[in-house]
């Protein structure tokens, strides 16, 4: 079955959802403590945009792997 959009809780006990929105899969967070900062970006295994205390990482499409291609 096809879904546009599926959310999941988060299992560390933090504030947010992991979601998959037509296949895009992320994490949304809101902390409680520490701020990124005011419109900050970073890069890494997902890409994370930060607003405040709020943050947004959404995963980075992999390449498919070619390892075993002719055996």
């Amino acid at each position: 079955m096809f879904m546009i959009l599926a959310t999941k809780p988060l299992n560390d006990g933090t504030k947010g959802f992991r979601f998959n929105v037509m296949g895009n899969k992320g994490v949304y967070r809101k902390r409680s403590l520490k701020s990124r900062g005011w419109l900050n970006v970073t890069h890494g295994e997902m890409k994370g945009y930060h607003i405040g205390k709020r943050s947004l990482y959404i995963h980075k499409p992999q390449a498919p792997k070619m390892g075993h291609f002719a055996g």
